[in-house]
Formats: structure tokens, C-alpha cells, sequence
């Protein structure tokens, strides 16, 4: 805890520098030039003493209250994709930001929105975060660009906003990948409905990888149902039901898989004996708790809300211009988790 009768010039005292220098360090100007040693001198007398920045002084000196904000679309509702706060959160603390989340729907109108990120802004944040449950394009309030801003998960309706998404085909990818390698070679996917970009970036890259492993992919099965435990139970009825008996099966997220995993059973097949499963997400209390392990890919939610977090602090300490990384939108990997649910076809 802080000693508020300790000083700047206390701490530079007890290490031996200057007041400037141990400015320089407490705020991480990058610029300075001090050694390492110095610099790890001037954090520990300031631990040692107790030494807490003034906040108030700080604010009115740069003129940032080290507040962010971060509009949630169903985040904080969801065990879903709740480690994007948790990736923001941890991010923001270590450069010493604190975040202010506020919650609202996907179907919230945008005068709604708008009014949400206005809350934020009348409590002085030095820049927002606006995130969203799954990865989808969306229409932004227009009064987000007052402040430095990052789209997490999502992308801008016509207009260009730095944004981070998962890489929907190389996760894809990474699946039907996972299937290739056991030897299977009658590979089905059964597929959402909904009108997102997985949809489309996820059937794309299961065709390629079939048609690259030098398979037709084009005529490879799929069927689509709503992405939930009960359409993918009426989906996998139906490309099981299919002459030519699949011994792969790649769903479009965990709660399918957990409908196929059903339809298997109710069928007499075994997974992974007789089937192999593969999803998409990691819903960690899906996908680690079917008998056996569902193998499926993970979202890089918390990354995402880290790296989010990390380039809007920069860009509102003049590190960084987001302007920059505005017109393609930064894309990371989505990796594959291994369990039980793929073995070698019979």
C-alpha cells in the first residue's frame, strides 16, 4: 500500500538519482536513457518506501485519468468469452490503466449504444475498448472515435477501426488438419446458419484443406442447423444417415459437437472407434467434460482483449497511431486442443 508522506524525491534519494530520472522510470518513458540496473533500482526503493504516484497530480499533468473503458456485448453475461475482459483487465493493471466495463446486448439499438458509450466518456476515459461475445461486423456509435478506440472480436460496419479477430479459416484449418493426419478421408462438417463471418470463413477453409490433402472438397457433406447442442443432433442425423458412412466429423462450434456426440450413440456408433469428432472454440466446460475429451480449437479470447488493451494504452501514450492498423483488421491464431475424440479410422 502506498505511503502518502512519501515523496519523488524521497525515492530518488534513497537510489541515488535524480528526480527526473526516477520520473522517467515511474512512468516508463521510453526515451530516457538509463540502464537497466538503474532502472531496477529506482522500482525498488519505490517499492521498498511505499511510494505510490500521485494520481490526481499525474491526471491534470498529461491530462489522462488512467481510466479505460470497455463497452461488453454480452461478454460479461456469458462464461463464453469472458476471458476478453480478463485479458484486458490484466493488460490494463500492468501499465497501470484501471477499466470501467460497461454491459449491453448485441440487439441493443445504437441510440442505446451510443448512450453507453457516452457514459463512459463523461467519466473521462482515455480511450474504449468495444468488444464483442462472437466475432461478427457491427455498427459502431458514432461517438466512439472521440477517444482512441479498439474493436475486439469484431469489425466495422463501414468504416475503418483498428480491430483483432481470431483467424476463423486457420483454426478451421487446424481441425479438419487434425482429422487429415489421423487417415480419415470421409470427412463431413456440419455448419451454422447464422449469417457471421465464421460461417462462411470456416466452410471455405474445410473445403481447401480437403481439396489440398487431395480430396474432392467441393462434394464433401455438409449440413447446416442453428449452432446449438440441438442442431447439431439434427444435422448429424442427417449427414450420418448418408450412404457413404463418414468416420470424420468437423462442427462448427463445441455445442454442436455435443449434439453429434448424441446422434452417434442414438446411432450405435462409438467415438472415436467408429467416429471422429472434432468442434471449434474450446467451451472448456463442453469440450473437457465429453466422454471421451472432445479435440477441438481454442478462440484466443484472452489474447485478444491483452493485445487490444496493449495498443490502445499506446496509442494514447503516443506510441502507437492506430490509424495505421486500421485497414485490415490484426488476426490472431487459433490453436488446436487435443483430446480423445480422433483416433484412425477402422
Amino acid at each position: 500500500m502506498s505511503n502518502k508522506n512519501i515523496g519523488i524525491k524521497d525515492v530518488a534519494v534513497a537510489a541515488g538519482v535524480s528526480v527526473t530520472t526516477v520520473s522517467h522510470v515511474l512512468n516508463e518513458v521510453s526515451y530516457a536513457r538509463i540502464s537497466p540496473e538503474t532502472r531496477e533500482k529506482v522500482r525498488t526503493m519505490a517499492e521498498q518506501l511505499g511510494y505510490g504516484p500521485n494520481r490526481l497530480a499525474q491526471a491534470l499533468r498529461t491530462q489522462r485519468s488512467g481510466m479505460l473503458g470497455l463497452v461488453s456485448e454480452d461478454i460479461a453475461t456469458t462464461p463464453h468469452a469472458g476471458r476478453i475482459i480478463l485479458g484486458a483487465d490484466e493488460a490494463a493493471k500492468a501499465r497501470g490503466y484501471n477499466l470501467m466495463i460497461i454491459n449491453t446486448s448485441g440487439s441493443a439499438s445504437l441510440e442505446s449504444r451510443q448512450a453507453d458509450v457516452e457514459a463512459l466518456l463523461d467519466r473521462r476515459v482515455d480511450g474504449i475498448l468495444y468488444a464483442t461475445m462472437y466475432h461478427r461486423n457491427v455498427e459502431l456509435p458514432a461517438n466512439l472515435g472521440s477517444v482512441p478506440s479498439v474493436l475486439v472480436d469484431s469489425v466495422a460496419t463501414g468504416g475503418n477501426i483498428t480491430a483483432v479477430i481470431p483467424d476463423e479459416e486457420g483454426g478451421a484449418r487446424a481441425a479438419v488438419g487434425a482429422l487429415l493426419e489421423a487417415g480419415h478421408t470421409r470427412v463431413g462438417f456440419i455448419n451454422n446458419t447464422d449469417d457471421v463471418p465464421a460461417t462462411a470463413q470456416r466452410l471455405r477453409a474445410f473445403r481447401a484443406a480437403l481439396t489440398e490433402a487431395g480430396l474432392d472438397g467441393d462434394a464433401a457433406p455438409v449440413e447446416s442447423e442453428v449452432s446449438e447442442v440441438q442442431g447439431g443432433y439434427d444435422a448429424a442425423r442427417r449427414i450420418l444417415a448418408r450412404g457413404d458412412r463418414l468416420t470424420g466429423l468437423f462442427c462448427y462450434n463445441d455445442r454442436m459437437a455435443m449434439g453429434a456426440y448424441r446422434a452417434a450413440a442414438e446411432l450405435g456408433l462409438s467415438i472415436p472407434g467408429d467416429l471422429s469428432v472434432v468442434g471449434f472454440d474450446d467451451q472448456e466446460l463442453i469440450a473437457a467434460n465429453l466422454h471421451p475429451g472432445l479435440t477441438t480449437v481454442a478462440l484466443p479470447h484472452y489474447e485478444m482483449g491483452a493485445w487490444a488493451t496493449e495498443h490502445l494504452i499506446d496509442a494514447i501514450e503516443g506510441k502507437t497511431d492506430l490509424s495505421l492498423m486500421a485497414l485490415h483488421p490484426t488476426i490472431l491464431g487459433c490453436p488446436l486442443v487435443r483430446r480423445d475424440s480422433i483416433a484412425a479410422p477402422r
